[in-house]
């Protein structure tokens, strides 16, 4: 698993596996789901990180987008 942080625009991407990516679904305004072509889970994107309260968190990479 891998977190990468972006502040300037409040985007926490968390990566969970190395799968090509299949498809991507809007789980709310906020958040995506992007999954493997079997069905599991490769990457969840955050919008606004901060404000929803997935940051701070412990481990992880910051970098600037």
């Amino acid at each position: 698993m891998k977190t990468i942080y972006y502040p300037q625009d409040d985007i926490l991407e968390i990566r969970l596996s190395d799968k090509p990516v299949a498809r991507e679904v809007s789980q709310d305004w906020n958040v995506n789901v992007i999954y493997a072509e079997d069905g599991s889970v490769v990457e969840l994107v955050i919008l606004d990180a901060v404000k929803a309260g997935f940051i701070p968190f412990e481990g992880g990479d910051r970098k600037a987008a």
